[in-house]
């Protein structure tokens, strides 16, 4: 199968300070990955380190088969990649509509037109939103619009980072289920989550971080039916 993410001793952090020690992960075409772990384990400096907003220090990072290491975040967007941040995710003093075209600045405006519909598909309470300031937006709606921004660029490999923190159930589930479908469309999807067995019951596999390393890694119905790693990382929020 193909590895759309490849990752092999990875280190990294913000300047000097390291964070990571030595990550090892990979992503496959087609699937649903979930990283986990406890707060400041390194799981949201890894994925701004894959996306070029903090410091590699050493390691590969293959995205289909190329190297793409420490490149600047505007290369690896053209390739393909795409990531949502846990929070300013969004532009609190533009309208929705306003966004979403954020995202697509160098597109022609037809393929921006089918990723503004695409997300009202995705997200229909989005569609009623679209003139108002996303400063107004509820947490789950101001989730959708950062998802969906990411989206408009059309991308084959999405990260996103802890998209269901401190939000209602009903978001919870209907942000997990859309980001799992996304699959139907040919996009991989590499997750931090803080619900982990929300996330890991749609997901094909799952890494846990520990002090900016991988400790454990398999299949995430064996992670979910685990005693030991259910009692420790799945009986709260990680």
């Amino acid at each position: 199968m193909t590895k759309v993410l490849e990752v092999t001793g990875l280190e990294g952090g913000y300047g000097s300070v390291q964070i990571l020690n030595g990550i090892d992960l990979y992503v496959d075409q087609g699937e649903f990955v979930t990283i986990i772990g406890p707060n400041g384990c390194g799981k949201s400096t890894f994925l701004k380190v894959l996306f070029g907003l903090t410091t590699h220090h050493k390691g590969s990072v293959l995205h289909n088969n190329i190297e793409v290491s420490a490149w600047r975040t505007d290369r690896l967007v053209k390739r393909g990649i795409a990531y949502v941040p846990q929070v300013d995710n969004v532009f609190p003093s533009l309208s929705v509509n306003e966004n979403l075209l954020m995202g697509g600045i160098n597109m022609k405006s037809d393929e921006i037109t089918k990723g503004i519909n695409r997300a009202c598909r995705m997200f229909p309470d989005l569609k009623s939103r679209m003139n108002d300031l996303a400063a107004s937006l509820s947490g789950g709606e101001r989730q959708m619009l950062a998802i969906s921004r990411a989206l408009i660029s059309n991308p084959s490999f999405l990260m996103l980072d802890e998209p269901t923190a401190a939000l209602s159930p009903r978001y919870q589930k209907e942000i997990l289920a859309n980001i799992d479908r996304l699959r139907n469309d040919g996009i991989s999807v590499l997750l931090v989550e803080q619900n982990a067995r929300l996330s890991l019951a749609r997901s094909d596999r799952g890494y846990i971080f520990s002090n900016g390393k991988v400790v454990f890694s398999g299949n995430a119905k064996s992670i979910l039916n685990d005693p030991d790693i259910g009692g420790y990382f799945l009986g709260v929020n990680t």
